[in-house]
């Protein structure tokens, strides 16, 4: 909802005044809210995405909310709950598996790990355990609230998230920061590239 014309008819309402047409001096005011903090012209306009992505993943989404700010913090999420559904579980599987990083860090990964068929054949073999077992306890009547459990968190969840453009600025900024998990840098990429176009001149000035 909205483009780029409705972040400068938002910070122009303050002067009784609105623009049917984009033009230069709207590029420049955009650059100039952006570079000194007026966020809330930029919290009118709103994108809905469809996201899925891994639990473990997921938990990693949400910690960006923490801590938002008047501008940031408009959004709404409602998501698919294993309470209700007791559809197959899909996964994720990783292509490369890393090491571990320098014993000095407490987070992160480094370089691919020399056992990948290794690694691999282990991980699979988890998944495959917890996929049959969340079957059978299904198929025994246990309620999916609580057979949910044994499913694993690479188990891939699926939400409707709608925020504001400096809403997912944020997100984007924080997740693709270099120093974010891989998998997460490549989603909020993925973010990105869906938004930049609907919103070219906002999106290129709040990502630098």
């Amino acid at each position: 909802m909205g483009s780029d014309l409705s972040v400068v008819n938002a910070a122009r309402v303050s002067f009784n005044k609105q623009k049917e047409e984009f033009d230069d001096k709207d590029e420049k005011l955009i650059a100039y809210l952006v570079k000194h903090g007026h966020w809330s012209p930029l919290s009118h306009p709103k994108i809905s995405l469809r996201v899925s992505m891994p639990f473990a993943i997921a938990r990693q989404w949400e910690k960006h909310r923490i801590g938002c700010v008047r501008g940031y913090d408009i959004y709404d999420h409602n998501e698919v709950s294993r309470r209700y559904v007791d559809d197959p579980p899909t996964f994720f599987i990783p292509d490369e598996w890393r090491q571990r990083p320098d014993k000095s860090m407490k987070q992160g990964s480094g370089d691919a790990h020399p056992e990948q068929d290794k690694a691999r054949d282990r991980f699979l073999c988890a998944v495959r355990t917890a996929e049959h077992q969340y079957e059978e306890l299904i198929k025994m009547g246990i309620a999916p609230e609580q057979a949910r459990f044994v499913l694993p968190v690479c188990t891939y969840t699926t939400w409707i998230e709608t925020g504001s453009l400096a809403y997912w600025a944020r997100l984007c900024i924080l997740r693709q920061d270099e120093h974010a998990q891989q998998e997460i840098q490549e989603l909020a990429q993925q973010v990105s590239d869906i938004i930049a176009p609907l919103f070219p001149v906002s999106w290129k000035e709040l990502m630098k």
